[in-house]
């Protein structure tokens, strides 16, 4: 503890010394490296291999660190691997070394969000990763106004937690790109950081002020959004018949509502979000007497609940109020349920929560910058989109195992011997110190507030990004990522596909049932012997492949058909436009003819209901004997043909079944087969249904 207060209290120093890049009069890169030209040990102190961003970047660092460029170097090529300092890649990996051990030292500095300086820094750092050696920047001029690409950005943003991490950065560039195809100015990043400063404060303020205090205290939650307080916005909470205007609060472990009275608040109402108690959030539909009409609520129920509740957020125009509240809630619950399921503990499980508070704090930030695009609350929060993701699930197993994986490698420091060559950057396992981006809890203490019950803990020192190297948590999001574009691609021709109207769905229906009505006919017509030539030798070789047992064989080979004919329609139709399903639209229809169209359609489904129910009584009956003469039979017909199964194999069952039905229509056996049908009915027709007995509820009960 020693060491790091020390070294905080000599970033502090360094922060508020004369040192060139942190004056405030040298914000400017080109001014910067005419500074470093005019210098009489500019020589010495330049990399030659380095471009002249990355050369500019690397004196921040070194300053930062306390060390020269050539000593920082040193240090990187003791502690990285022959891969990592290979030529290709020795620039970029050398400038991500530097990058991640200074960001995990500037961190820790208190109040670091607020200060310009460190924002023009990690921009550009970021531009100095996109032209990291000298034959990426043949000329020594700098432009001011150069904008950084998505690459970048997720590369060095992911080394600050609180702007972005490996799951999301990509969604957050887009976001903040919509208007600058696709490249981030420092205005856009800058302003994106003050908002996110301001979240900072809000949170903080929240969290420091009495609000819920004497309920929150046990667990040391954090307040992080707090809604209801303003007339003209107000939440509703909806349980049975009753409702209330109140206040709704959420912190990292549960939702809370207290009752508006006259001139106070009632004793809050605790959802809770972290216990497993089986809970429930999901969009609902409210309107008065119990309507469902506005789609402007959120619903909760759990095991502790008796009746679910409805949490209204009214306003005049859409549903974004219900959504950021709906997002932001299922956050916390799903960091839970994450936490829950690979039993996460300690401070392990601080960064876990501050994971999904860290992601609140961000759409908070996002709501207030200006983009063409509207902002997609799910993709912005790292629990939330790994639920939406395909191999979402893989990515968050990838984060506990790095995080389960930390908890071991911490085991050994608790017996006083330290594990590896970091104090708080490495990966803890024996990696060196500046090799891995810093974690979320070990630069929370640099914002202003502490997580967790145990704030004696350091931060863990795991991180999503390690110089020159793919981490698994990257690979498992990278391939995500790819599914869900293949995923998004199909979706939009799954949109494309859906056409208005019902007799246009019908017609489009039938038209692509037209293979089986064809296929249907076929069989009928094989059945009923229209052609008996073709139906004698259908019934033929059928009878020899059932009797043979060849059965089997002849569905793999029909299944290898399919396969065969999908992979030739592949490579012939390489190239070419799909052959789109060509459908007749019938005449339009109007809204009375529509009317009438889903009448009719529900008198025949009611039809159908009706004679199913009589089928289950009439069975009901004879299994029951309610009826003894008919149940008598059955019961006979039942036994011998429970003997045949017994007494034949069951190959000559399906044998002799299907023989039976394929010859039954034959010009041999059509007129017994007649007679024999209508003796059938004739049963049929003479048993009774069981007798039903309908109860109405009563007006009281229903009232009730």
């Amino acid at each position: 503890m020693a060491a790091v207060s020390k070294t905080k209290n000599m970033i502090e120093g360094f922060v508020k010394d004369g040192s060139k890049w942190l004056n405030k009069n040298h914000h400017s890169l080109h001014d910067e490296f005419e500074d470093i030209k005019r210098s009489p040990s500019s020589n010495k102190n330049w990399i030659r291999d380095l471009s002249a961003v990355a050369n500019i970047v690397i004196r921040r660092c070194s300053k930062i660190l306390h060390m020269s460029p050539d000593k920082l170097r040193e240090s990187f090529e003791g502690e990285a691997s022959e891969i990592t300092k290979h030529p290709i890649r020795y620039a970029r990996n050398f400038l991500e070394f530097a990058c991640f051990r200074a960001l995990a030292q500037s961190t820790q500095v208190h109040g670091y969000m607020e200060d310009k300086r460190f924002r023009r820094l990690t921009f550009d750092m970021m531009l100095a990763w996109e032209i990291p050696d000298a034959a990426s920047q043949p000329s020594l001029k700098i432009n001011e106004d150069a904008t950084v690409g998505i690459e970048a950005f997720s590369r060095i943003a992911p080394a600050v937690p609180i702007i972005t991490n490996v799951i999301i950065s990509n969604y957050i560039f887009e976001f903040l790109t919509a208007s600058t195809e696709g490249r981030l100015q420092y205005s856009t990043y800058e302003k994106y950081l003050t908002a996110l400063e301001r979240s900072i404060k809000k949170l903080k303020s929240h969290s420091e002020s009495s609000l819920l205090s004497s309920q929150r205290a046990k667990r040391g939650e954090r307040v992080l959004e707090v809604d209801g307080t303003v007339t003209t916005q107000p939440v509703l909470q909806h349980l049975g018949i009753s409702t209330w205007p109140g206040r709704l609060t959420l912190t990292d472990h549960a939702l809370y509502f207290e009752a508006l009275r006259v001139v106070s608040y009632d004793k809050a109402t605790v959802y809770d979000l972290a216990d497993d108690l089986k809970q429930v959030v999901k969009a609902e539909l409210t309107g008065p007497w119990g309507t469902r009409l506005f789609d402007k609520a959120v619903l909760y129920k759990s095991n502790a609940l008796s009746d679910p509740v409805v949490i209204e957020l009214p306003e005049l125009k859409g549903h974004a109020r219900r959504d950021y509240w709906l997002a932001i809630v299922r956050e916390v619950l799903y960091a839970h349920k994450f936490i829950r399921k690979h039993r996460i503990k300690g401070v392990e499980r601080d960064e876990a929560l501050l994971k999904a508070v860290f992601g609140i704090i961000r759409i908070q930030a996002l709501t207030h910058m200006n983009s063409p695009i509207p902002l997609c609350y799910d993709a912005a929060l790292m629990f939330n989109a790994c639920d939406h993701l395909p191999g979402g699930d893989k990515i968050l197993e990838t984060i506990a195992t790095m995080l389960t994986s930390n908890s071991t490698s911490r085991e050994p420091e608790r017996g006083g011997k330290p594990s590896g060559k970091g104090t708080g950057t490495g990966t803890g396992t024996g990696m060196g110190k500046g090799m891995c981006s810093v974690s979320a809890t070990t630069m929370a203490a640099g914002l202003g507030f502490v997580f967790g019950g145990n704030n004696s803990q350091s931060g863990i020192s795991v991180g999503e990004i390690t110089v020159g190297e793919m981490t698994p948590l990257e690979k498992a999001v990278g391939e995500s990522r790819s599914n869900y574009k293949m995923v998004a691609d199909a979706q939009a021709t799954v949109d494309g596909a859906k056409v208005e109207g019902l007799d246009t769905n019908l017609a489009v229906l039938k038209e692509l049932l037209c293979p089986l009505n064809d296929l249907a006919f076929l069989i009928l017509k094989l059945l009923y012997w229209d052609e008996p030539a073709k139906s004698l030798i259908f019934c033929s070789v059928f009878t020899f492949i059932i009797y043979w047992g060849w059965l089997a064989y002849v569905f793999a080979i029909l299944l290898t058909f399919f396969a065969i004919n999908m992979v030739a329609a592949r490579y012939l139709n390489s190239g070419r436009p799909v052959d789109e399903l060509k459908v007749i639209v019938p005449p339009s229809m109007s809204k009375m003819e529509q009317l009438l169209a889903v009448q009719n359609a529900i008198s025949q489904a009611e039809e159908l209901i009706q004679e199913g129910n009589v089928v289950l009584l009439k069975i009901r009956g004879l299994l029951l004997s309610i009826f003894p003469q008919a149940s008598n039979r059955f019961a006979v017909a039942l036994a011998g043909f429970a003997l045949f199964l017994t007494i034949v194999p069951f190959r000559y069952v399906i044998l002799v079944t299907f023989v039976e039905e394929f010859t039954k229509y034959s010009p041999m056996r059509r007129a017994q087969t007649e007679r024999f049908t209508r003796r059938m009915k004739e049963w049929w027709f003479s048993i009774p249904a069981a007798p039903v007995l309908l109860e109405r509820v009563q007006e009281e009960k229903k009232k009730k």
